[in-house]
C-alpha cells in the first residue's frame, strides 16, 4: 500500500531562555496541531491510530533535539521525527544565552 497525504500543518515554537531546542520544537509541534480538528476518520473509515505522522523540525542545531520527546506531543498514530537545519537562534547581548526559534511541519498520511 502507498501512503497518501491528508493533512499538512505548520507551527513555530520559542524557548526564550536556556537554549532548549527540544522545548522550542515541542512548542512548534503544539502550535501546528492546536488549531486542527480532524473530522474525516469516519468518512475515510480510518482510526486515529492508523495515522502515519511525519514531523519535520527546523532548528539551527538539529542534533540538540530529543526526537522521542517531540513525538510524544502527538497523541495518536505512528510518529517519525526528522530534524534539519532551520529556525533561528538569537543570542543575548552578553552572549551567554539565546532565544531559540523552531519551525515544525506536521504531515499526516494514511495507507491507501
Amino acid at each position: 500500500m502507498a501512503l497518501k497525504r491528508y493533512v499538512t500543518e505548520m507551527g513555530m515554537g520559542v524557548d526564550v531562555h536556556g537554549q532548549d531546542y527540544s522545548l522550542a520544537a515541542k512548542r512548534a509541534v503544539s502550535d501546528a496541531i492546536r488549531h486542527s480538528s480532524l473530522n474525516f476518520f469516519q468518512t475515510l473509515e480510518k482510526s486515529p491510530s492508523e495515522m502515519h505522522i511525519t514531523v519535520k523540525i527546523g532548528v539551527p542545531k538539529p542534533t540538540l533535539i530529543n526526537s522521542s520527546e517531540i513525538a510524544e506531543e502527538l497523541p495518536y498514530g505512528t510518529v517519525t521525527v526528522e530534524a534539519e537545519a532551520g529556525g533561528i537562534e538569537v543570542p543575548n547581548e552578553a552572549a551567554d544565552d539565546a532565544i531559540v526559534i523552531a519551525n515544525a511541519v506536521v504531515i499526516v498520511y494514511f495507507d491507501e
